[in-house]
């Protein structure tokens, strides 16, 4: 039994090898299958983006012709007609002043007046400012341009637009009657409304 010592030994270093051996496997573990990688997601649904913003259509605007800036032929025989209305303003001896009847006179048909004429912007009148034939021609001139101007304020007064009137003076030059008394004169201090312009 010599021997059985060193069975011993070996025995025991074989069991010992073998839970060295059976140890070390048992710490080594299979590995286990690799978890299937995470299903493959959608992308997150972005937020629809708007659709191209289309034009907003404007609604169609039937074709206006232009305003016109003067009148037609018609329009212009009826101003034509309520000048010839409108008296001639008169004034007293060396004023300018307008007197009671000349704003009667003026006012009678100058809303009708005013009325067409701002539709046509083209269109142009002047007064014209006349003195009887006392006095000298400069004196006469500068009065029958006081008168002219004094009815254009009035006229702009009831809405006719001061770029549709100008004035002038002829002074004594223009005489409606000849003879030489106070009747006469009177009718020669006056205004008188003409259209400037023509096509």
């Amino acid at each position: 039994m010599k021997d059985s010592p060193k069975l011993a030994v070996v025995a025991c270093a074989a069991l010992t090898a073998f839970v060295l051996v059976g140890a070390g496997c048992a710490k080594k573990k299979v590995a286990a299958a690799a978890p299937p990688p995470p299903a493959a997601t959608a992308p997150a649904p972005q937020p629809a983006a708007a659709p191209a913003a289309r034009p907003v259509p404007q609604p169609v605007q039937a074709e206006t012709a232009p305003a016109r800036r003067y009148p037609d032929a018609a329009t212009r025989a009826r101003i034509d007609e309520l000048l010839a209305k409108i008296e001639d303003a008169y004034f007293d001896y060396n004023q300018h002043t307008l007197r009671p009847d000349a704003v009667v006179a003026l006012k009678a048909d100058a809303t009708e007046l005013r009325d067409i004429v701002t539709q046509y912007p083209d269109y142009k009148m002047t007064i014209e400012g006349h003195c009887d034939e006392r006095g000298s021609e400069e004196y006469n001139l500068a009065l029958g341009d006081e008168r002219a101007k004094a009815a254009k304020d009035y006229l702009v007064g009831v809405g006719i637009p001061d770029t549709q009137l100008a004035v002038v003076s002829y002074g004594k030059n223009k005489p409606v009657c000849d003879e030489h008394d106070e009747s006469c004169w009177q009718r020669n201090r006056r205004i008188h409304i003409v259209a400037s312009n023509s096509k």
